[in-house]
């Protein structure tokens, strides 16, 4: 499997440099192209009885998105113009209907979309570029939360491992780090030992797949003890000293995780390490 070779990293008017500077040392790191999407979210239009008398105060507010839209733009050609470098940027202003098939539809030329500490504090954009990576792009994800500092050639790797079709997906997609990794944790939270789940002996048939790659992998199988497999996970994430968690993203549906809660939504909310996720 090639290694990672176009990263895109997703901007507004509210953010800085910040995950702009991270994304360049990751390309750097890897000899990757560097892509660049800056998102202004649309205005949305005005409704009910008094949307005539309001609806010049919303063409103004859209163009002043436009404006800051443009602004941004250059702002970011000429940070990108000052880096030894393959970049390029875009720029687009979706309605916040379909802001994350935008976003989606663009990261499906990259091989990772990557979510710094600058956007990961926001809420909105930020929403709309998890939905668009995970569900509308078929590529990974790359959350990094503040103070961490992310590598593309980790050296410990946590896999959380389950069995879906995600967490299979979430291995084939970091195939190329886990080769090069010295030990790569193979972990599961409460195995069910049966065929229908992880089988007579949890773990083994996915450490053999890794071990026929020539990765270094280790089996974990660990009990929650009455904690969420979330907990588990970050903690045993500590306790190795991991670089990077790879793990498959809303093995339930996004409704059924919105409303019960579930280990995606609690990794999106509290990502404690760079997180590597794939649908």
């Amino acid at each position: 499997m090639a290694f990672k070779k176009t990263i895109l990293a997703v901007t507004g008017p509210s953010q800085g440099d910040g995950d702009l500077k991270l994304a360049a040392d990751l390309c750097n790191e890897i000899g990757a192209h560097l892509a660049v999407l800056v998102v202004v979210i649309a205005a949305p239009p005005p409704v009910g009885e008094y949307a005539a008398v309001v609806s010049q105060a919303w063409l103004e507010e859209r163009q002043a998105d436009e404006n800051l839209l443009k602004k941004r733009t250059a702002a970011v050609s000429a940070f990108l113009a000052g880096r030894a470098l393959s970049a390029d940027v875009s720029s687009a202003y979706p309605e916040a209907g379909w802001a994350d098939e935008t976003i989606g539809r663009r990261a499906r030329y990259a091989d990772v979309t990557l979510i710094g500490p600058e956007l990961l504090a926001g809420e909105t954009l930020k929403s709309k570029v998890i939905e668009g990576a995970l569900f509308s792009s078929g590529k990974p994800l790359l959350l990094v939360p503040e103070g961490a500092r992310p590598t593309l050639k980790p050296k410990r790797v946590l896999v959380a491992w389950d069995t879906r079709l995600e967490s299979s997906r979430a291995v084939r997609e970091s195939l190329d780090m886990l080769i090069g990794a010295d030990e790569v944790h193979l972990v599961m939270v409460d195995p069910v030992e049966d065929e229908y789940h992880h089988g007579a002996e949890p773990g083994a048939d996915a450490a053999a797949y890794l071990a026929r790659h020539g990765v270094k992998v280790i089996v974990d199988r660990l009990p929650s003890s009455n904690h969420s497999v979330a907990d588990v996970l970050r903690r045993h994430a500590v306790d190795i000293a991991a670089d990077l968690v790879v793990m498959g993203a809303y093995g339930h549906s996004r409704l059924r995780e919105r409303i019960l809660g579930g280990v995606t939504k609690s990794m999106l909310e509290d990502p404690s390490m760079p997180i590597l996720m794939a649908r």
